[in-house]
This record gives C-alpha cells, sequence and structure tokens, in this order.
C-alpha cells in the first residue's frame, strides 16, 4: 500500500511540472485568436437559428468538440489496443 501511495504522488508530482502557470497571457493569447472569433460567430449563428440563447449556442458548441474529441481518443486507444493485441498474438504464435 506504501509503494502505491508513492508512486501516486510521484505521478502528481511529474504532472505539476508540465502546468504552465501564465493563464493570463494564454488565455489573452487564446481570446485574441481567429479561432475563437470564428466560434463566437458560430455561436451566435447556432443561437438565432435554433432560437436559443448564446448561452445556450456556447455550451453546445463547446459540448460537441468535447464529444468528438472524446470519440477520436476512444477510436486512437481502440486503434492501438487491437494493434497491440495483434502484435501480442504475433509473438505468442512464434
Amino acid at each position: 500500500m506504501e509503494s502505491i501511495q508513492l508512486l501516486n504522488t510521484a505521478i502528481i508530482k511529474s504532472k505539476e511540472k508540465k502546468i504552465n502557470n501564465s493563464y493570463e497571457e494564454r488565455l489573452t493569447k487564446i481570446n485574441n485568436s481567429p479561432a475563437i472569433e470564428a466560434i463566437n460567430k458560430s455561436v451566435s449563428i447556432l443561437a438565432e437559428s435554433q432560437n436559443i440563447s448564446r448561452d445556450q449556442a456556447a455550451l453546445q458548441v463547446i459540448e460537441a468538440i468535447r464529444e468528438l474529441d472524446n470519440i477520436w481518443s476512444d477510436y486512437v486507444t481502440m486503434e492501438g489496443i487491437d494493434r497491440l493485441k495483434a502484435m501480442l498474438q504475433g509473438d505468442f504464435n512464434h
């Protein structure tokens, strides 16, 4: 049990090193980007076309983007698992 706690602590500490603390600078940069401008326009178009608030439209856009990301993450993971299984089966057959 102590070894697991030690490993968990090490994992968390290693992630801490990767965190970029310049939140304000990063937010300013992304907020001024053409991509955010395009998303903002898309939110307005969705709100108008669906007769919903901009808040609701923004939530739908973000949920759709997250779902796309999740789908592709799952797909890539499954592809990797399938390849590993194939490789392992190949190793066991030799």
